[in-house]
């Protein structure tokens, strides 16, 4: 899967999790929570739970630290009034999106080389 620091895909491939995920703030009633909390009632483990909920600030806010020094997140106030549907809709959304700008650097990729072969076949021929 394409990982460059300046894209990443941050929702193809995880829409599941990040519904679970989304599911375990909604049944913990929408309060603030630990990622090992996320991690234990999304049944991930620490480093998925805490990745997903650093990649996207759409969905999970990082809640100010406490004096004790933990980070918690709860849900975005976009997500916080839809239905589980409309969320894993929207999730859905966001990944078919990252699907489509990967199909079209691969079609721009191979276009390239097409052109290339081109404008090189006349000078090798």
């Amino acid at each position: 899967m394409l990982n460059l620091p300046f894209f990443r895909f941050r929702y193809r491939g995880k829409v599941r999790r990040l519904f679970d995920i989304y599911l375990s703030f909604k049944d913990n009633g929408g309060n603030a929570m630990h990622p090992m909390e996320v991690a234990r009632m999304a049944n991930c483990s620490m480093q998925e739970a805490s990745a997903r909920l650093a990649d996207t600030p759409e969905l999970f806010i990082r809640v100010p630290k406490r004096p004790d020094g933990l980070t918690r997140y709860r849900l975005s106030s976009q997500l916080a009034g839809k239905t589980p549907e409309e969320v894993e809709a929207l999730i859905k959304q966001h990944s078919k999106r990252e699907t489509l700008i990967l199909y079209s650097l691969g079609v721009m990729l191979i276009l390239l080389l097409i052109i290339a072969l081109f404008l090189a076949g006349p000078a090798l021929g």
